[in-house]
């Protein structure tokens, strides 16, 4: 009976562990596709246009500083959801004048959960923003590359980098969309 009742408890934690680590991973690809959004945008490109769905399912895992801003993000938001818990238990006094006597409605709950909510995505969407806008000065600081194609014509400019079977290349205030395996040699994004 004993070792039937360890069993279940068992299993019941490895699903929730499963079901957290697939929810994880799936707010690290929407965070990563977001990101990477607002680091092409700032080139003029509209990423959704080149890449497949492989590019945004390890989109987050190709540049450590998504990894690193997701990991935080989720670690921070816990800490805060459980402070507001513990504040609230522990000094209800203190919390009913800082919320200012709200939180005895109940409509409370509700609304702290939506602003909550709204605040977190406007966090995200402001981070990706400023994100993109570092990043493209990281890149206007890098060195030139050549590209050779087939017909031993070159082509320099500065890498931004390469989604599924395209690079693109910032040249002359211009983005260049080099596919790779392709008859086309290039193209102008305006």
């Amino acid at each position: 009976m004993n070792q039937t009742l360890i069993k279940n408890i068992f299993e019941k934690i490895i699903k929730e562990i499963q079901s957290v680590i697939t929810i994880l991973y799936l707010f690290t690809v929407g965070i990563g596709m977001l990101f990477n959004y607002y680091k092409y945008t700032e080139f003029g490109i509209n990423i959704f246009d080149y890449a497949g769905i492989f590019d945004f399912l390890i989109a987050p895992f190709a540049d450590i500083k998504i990894v690193f801003f997701t990991f935080s993000t989720v670690i921070i938001t816990v800490l805060i959801f459980y402070f507001d818990r513990f504040w609230e238990t522990k000094y209800p006094k203190s919390y009913l004048r800082f919320s200012l006597n709200m939180n005895n409605h109940p409509w409370y709950k509700r609304t702290k959960m939506f602003f909550s909510l709204l605040i977190f995505i406007i966090y995200l969407f402001l981070s990706a923003n400023l994100y993109g806008k570092k990043v493209k000065k990281e890149i206007l600081n890098h060195t030139l590359i050549e590209i050779k194609f087939i017909d031993n014509e070159v082509s320099r400019g500065i890498l931004i980098g390469k989604i599924g079977n395209v690079i693109f290349l910032y040249q002359d205030k211009h983005t260049k969309v080099i596919p790779v395996s392709s008859f086309v040699k290039e193209f102008t994004i305006e």
